[in-house]
């Protein structure tokens, strides 16, 4: 697959995502390009407690989701996944 397909592929999913969904991803991209590098970005004590509060006030605000609720999303992400390379294989015949 391409880079432009696996962008494409990539935007097509985020899209669909909710604010909190987006921010959760985001989250888990930056966490694994900073591991992926060899260091450990390093936050003041300051930044860490605005994050922290900025974190608890999506929570009180109803900004998540539960467990439950992320598996059923993660099932649907593997059903379109496993439609979309269907039709991917279709296209390359």
């Amino acid at each position: 697959m391409s880079t432009r397909s696996l962008n494409h592929e990539m935007l097509q999913y985020f899209i669909q995502l909710n604010d909190a969904e987006k921010k959760s991803v985001l989250q888990l991209l930056k966490t694994f390009l900073n591991s992926t590098k060899g260091h450990v970005e390093h936050i003041s004590i300051e930044q860490y407690n605005k994050e922290l509060a900025e974190a608890e006030a999506e929570f009180q605000n109803g900004e998540f989701i539960t467990h439950e609720e992320m598996l059923n999303q993660m099932e649907q992400w593997q059903k379109k996944n496993t439609r979309l390379s269907g039709q991917n294989v279709r296209k390359n015949k």
